[in-house]
């Protein structure tokens, strides 16, 4: 077995006591992931009950290969990329659906912009190219008020509507507490485009954030 980082593959006696076929452990990392990785699976399949069937299948998989990890990412992130394997694959043999390898995470359009043009002045005005309105600081506002449910709503309702690949890295990196290094090996993107990806989604999220606030 090759080298294992204790600080990116987690909890060695867990690994060492599944790799011994421990069901508890093998429990327990299914306690741990597998509700995340639900998540993840339906922006590439679609539908729960079908994201549902992947993590099984990449459970199975992961029970099957783990004699042969060798340490080189995290035990999690493995784990995932295995999931996001499986996603792939069965999402290539559902109607409608798209793997995520297909989809604009490795190339995101240069062309978009992260924030919405019609948010600066035009070239008509004295000030062509700045802020129509200046943004709303979320910083200043109440916890109370940001945390609020109708809040919390716009958010999850907007985050539904990204494109799947800023949708993916915004629930990875800001919903699931995900370091930007293990999104990018897990969802093979680099860091640059990760970046990009993250970037455009959370300007998104804020901008109907600011709206939804100015509202109320």
């Amino acid at each position: 077995m090759g080298f294992v980082d204790p600080h990116r593959s987690g909890d060695l006696r867990l690994l060492a006591s599944v790799r011994a076929r421990d069901e508890e452990a093998f429990a327990e990392l299914v306690r741990r992931y597998s509700a995340t990785m639900v998540r993840l699976a339906q922006l590439t399949v679609g539908t729960r009950a079908v994201a549902e069937e992947v993590v099984q299948e990449a459970w199975i998989g992961v029970l099957k290969g783990i004699d042969r990890f060798e340490g080189r990412s995290s035990l999690k992130t493995w784990i995932f990329r295995i999931l996001l394997n499986k996603a792939n694959t069965r999402a290539a043999r559902e109607a409608g659906s798209i793997p995520f390898s297909a989809m604009d995470g490795g190339h995101p359009d240069p062309d978009e912009p992260s924030v919405a043009p019609d948010r600066f002045l035009g070239p008509e005005s004295e000030w062509a190219g700045h802020w129509a309105s200046s943004p709303l600081r979320l910083e200043d506002l109440p916890e109370e008020r940001l945390l609020a449910g109708e809040t919390l709503s716009c958010i999850a309702a907007t985050l539904a509507t990204l494109p799947p690949a800023q949708r993916a890295v915004v629930t990875m990196r800001d919903v699931q507490g995900w370091s930007s290094e293990d999104v990018c090996e897990v969802l093979g993107l680099s860091a640059s485009n990760q970046r990009v990806l993250l970037h455009r989604g959370r300007s998104k999220i804020r901008a109907a954030l600011e709206a939804h606030l100015e509202e109320a």
